[in-house]
């Protein structure tokens, strides 16, 4: 059986659990050389050995310009769209060579980086593999002293992770608020909140930090179920250290606009505090309310919607005002939770980024 080559890029991931977009697959000869350090999906070797070995066209020309022929694999727990890139030009050994030496040294890279991930206790739990792949998401970097890495501000746009060195988290007056070191991952609440940067963090002394774009964030949240557990808790334990303040209000009361609270904090301030109440949500003509019993969710009403799925809905919102009453009645305190909060959010965030 004759295939042709040619050189493939990934162009669109859904949830897939191993290859991310741009990503190239390579066929040479009757090989095919997945990306570096990835393991081989056996769906997808399958669709690239038909297409290579079939008379279809990689490109076509539609009203005088060439176009690419878009196709995708045939879907496990996720899908992913590729297209054709180029054939293969390796025209002479030399060429060959070259282009495996690249190869390796790429491999060599990314296991040396895996290996330093792997003394980082929040990825201890991850295979070798998982590790591999998470390094080809990662875009490490070097900081000098005094350099600002994100600023008071800034759009949510990756998560930060110390891999040696230290930097400072400094407020608006520069007054240094805590430190953090190797190890240590920031940027992590405002990629889950969509909310901007509240702080500045500087490097107080040479060092180097590993960043995951959002979109590579959601892809390692579906990916690696261990790791997603580990961020959600310590956004529950960021939101309650900066709003110790504001849970002391929640007891006798509290008002104040979604702008500068957004219903995520808001839940989830209630619920690590095991507050008892009802908050209510007033949304231009529209009302929305949330009973707490204990810190868990046991009732929600919003936009004709009840339970969970007014859950989802509420924490969409990001104008209009809130007021938090501190207890139940007798009736409403005996009201079933609706489900596990921890996961009830993180479906909520997940059906906010998919939509």
């Amino acid at each position: 059986m004759q295939f042709r080559n040619g050189v493939f890029i990934i162009t669109e991931e859904r949830h897939c659990p191993l290859y991310n977009v741009g990503e190239e697959l390579h066929v040479d000869s009757g090989i095919l050389k997945l990306p570096a350090a990835k393991p081989t999906c056996l769906v997808l070797t399958k669709d690239i050995l038909e297409l290579t070995s079939e008379d279809i066209a990689y490109e076509r020309y539609l009203q005088g310009s060439k176009k690419k022929t878009k196709f995708e694999c045939g879907g496990c727990t996720g899908i992913i769209r590729f297209e054709f890139k180029k054939e293969k030009e390796f025209a002479t050994i030399q060429m060959k060579l070259l282009a495996a030496a690249e190869r390796r040294e790429k491999l060599k890279s990314t296991g040396r980086y895996a290996g330093l991930l792997r003394t980082i206790e929040i990825f201890q739990p991850l295979s070798d593999d998982d590790l591999l792949d998470l390094v080809t998401l990662l875009v490490f970097e070097n900081y000098n002293w005094g350099f600002p890495i994100i600023q008071k501000g800034d759009s949510a746009s990756s998560l930060f992770i110390i891999v040696s060195g230290k930097v400072e988290v400094l407020d608006e007056d520069g007054v240094t608020l805590a430190e953090m070191g190797r190890g240590d991952v920031f940027g992590e609440m405002s990629l889950l909140s969509g909310d901007r940067v509240t702080t500045t963090i500087m490097a107080m002394e040479p060092c180097q930090i590993a960043s995951l774009s959002q979109k590579n964030f959601r892809h390692v949240l579906n990916r690696f179920p261990t790791l997603q557990v580990f961020f959600y808790k310590l956004l529950v334990s960021r939101i309650t250290t900066i709003n110790d303040q504001r849970a002391e209000e929640l007891s006798s009361g509290m008002v104040g606009q979604l702008a500068d609270i957004p219903p995520l904090e808001l839940c989830q301030m209630i619920n690590s505090n095991q507050k008892t109440g009802r908050l209510k949500l007033e949304v231009g003509e529209k009302n929305a309310t949330l009973l707490f019993n204990g810190g868990e969710l046991v009732f929600a009403t919003y936009n004709s919607k009840d339970g969970r799925e007014a859950f989802y809905d509420i924490l969409a919102i990001s104008n209009g005002r809130f007021k938090f009453v501190y207890g139940l009645s007798k009736r409403d305190a005996e009201l079933d939770i609706l489900g596990g909060f921890m996961g009830m959010l993180m479906e909520g965030m997940k059906r906010i980024d998919d939509g």
